[in-house]
């Protein structure tokens, strides 16, 4: 329980930093940067919660599948969380791998403030379920 507990608080940890991250590229105009370290920060929240469960998998879509299987569809966490996920998901795909994708200011804050909601409900959830406070 312990180790779970910590790899939760770990990964948490790494969703603050990773959104801290994202703003900062913002700020600095690295638009595409700020969609990458978006996602990811949302990323990381979502295992987060797995971590609990003592659930992990190597590709993302198997995190965001799962994630939303056990936790969205089961209202857990509202739909609108597993809509921005999605969201934070193919934009990040589209902003990394498509050659002339042009990320703007407003793509780039959406996806921090979808990111930062993803966030705070987790949180949220583990101060509650599992009293873990960060």
């Amino acid at each position: 329980q312990d180790k779970t507990k910590d790899l939760s608080i770990y990964r948490i940890n790494s969703a603050l930093e990773t959104l801290d991250a994202a703003k900062v590229c913002i700020e600095s105009k690295h638009y595409k940067d700020a969609i990458n370290r978006s996602y990811y920060a949302a990323f990381y929240a979502t295992k987060a919660v797995l971590a609990m469960e003592g659930i992990d998998f190597k590709r993302h879509k198997d995190v965001v599948a799962y994630f939303n299987k056990n936790y969205v569809a089961t209202e857990i966490f509202d739909k609108k969380l597993g809509r921005m996920l999605a969201s934070l998901q193919q934009t990040r795909e589209t902003s990394d791998y498509d050659d002339f994708f042009i990320a703007s200011k407003e793509d780039a804050e959406i996806q921090c403030e979808n990111a930062e909601k993803i966030i705070i409900a987790v949180k949220d959830y583990l101060k509650d379920k599992f009293e873990i406070s960060v």
